[in-house]
């Protein structure tokens, strides 16, 4: 047994692919993925047209996969087009940059009010498309951690969500970890500045969130194949790896700037080298609802 396997005797990992619903083909790669049984989770994109067209499909496999699988709300507040009007932050009927975004919530200039409604709608859409409530919320590159919006997905749990039932995605990472891993610089940022306090704020509201988090890496200098084994290194039980696999279709290349990297990743995590790394650093992929068990 290889010292990681000795720290760490028992490791439940949550492989969670975002962006369902962003394409067809993303969509579809996700669910091939899952029938597999080589991902635990998905964070559906509600605002994005695609999402009522493959969320039937969607209910359908989570249904027949039972506690192997979760699909949550992946909170979308950049880039693509919000379900209702939003004057003040998108007021040409489209979603700021992520950049946009986060000088504003670092000035306190967000409408919060508006957001609030927007977020409403997104978790309306999931409920009304995927029949049930979602098992955990995250956000699109990551806006939950925002300054302002933070308080506002808290707040969702307080007016909508059951706290006993959902989970909410914490970004955060020890920095020791993150060095040793050679994370990229975008990945310390998130986590010691945007994600600081999260788990304490979620806690104090009786919110749970899972405990380490990865995935980030730069995919024009490397693969997902080449990095995972950094990415997985000093992952804890309860862990949860963000991946982005899909595939590439028009609706992707119109709506998305990341395109070829995700045929990439549903390449690796599809083949045999994928369940051989987790076994060889003795790691089992996380059941359903394993942020609430011990």
């Amino acid at each position: 047994m290889s010292s990681e396997q000795t720290f760490h005797p028992a490791r439940r990992l949550i492989v969670c692919a975002d962006d369902y619903g962003l394409s067809p083909g993303v969509s579809l790669g996700i669910r091939e993925l899952a029938e597999r049984g080589r991902i635990t989770a998905t964070g559906a994109m509600t605002c994005m047209p695609a999402w009522k067209v493959e969320a039937p499909a969607l209910t359908v496999l989570a249904d027949r996969l039972g506690s192997r699988f979760e699909v949550g709300l992946h909170l979308t507040l950049t880039d693509q087009t919000p379900l209702g009007e939003m004057p003040v932050l998108a007021p040409q009927g489209k979603f700021p940059g992520i950049g946009s975004l986060l000088k504003a919530s670092l000035a306190r200039m967000l409408p919060l009010a508006e957001i609030a409604e927007e977020l409403d709608r997104q978790l309306d859409a999931f409920k009304k498309h995927f029949g049930r409530m979602p098992d955990f919320i995250d956000g699109h590159q990551h806006v939950h951690l925002l300054p302002g919006i933070r308080q506002v997905v808290l707040g969702l749990f307080h007016r909508r969500l059951d706290a006993g039932q959902c989970w909410l995605r914490d970004c955060g990472e020890r920095l020791p970890t993150l060095l040793h891993r050679g994370s990229a610089v975008k990945a310390t940022v998130i986590s010691v500045l945007l994600a600081h306090d999260f788990a304490k704020a979620a806690a104090e509201r009786g919110i749970t969130v899972n405990r380490g988090f990865s995935g980030f890496y730069d995919p024009s200098a490397s693969s997902l194949r080449e990095r995972m084994p950094a990415l997985l290194h000093h992952a804890g039980d309860k862990a949860l790896l963000m991946i982005h696999p899909g595939h590439v279709d028009a609706t992707l290349e119109a709506v998305d700037t990341l395109t070829t990297p995700r045929q990439s990743e549903w390449d690796y995590l599809s083949s045999d080298a994928w369940p051989a790394l987790l076994a060889e650093r003795g790691i089992t992929l996380a059941p359903k609802g394993t942020p609430f068990s011990h």
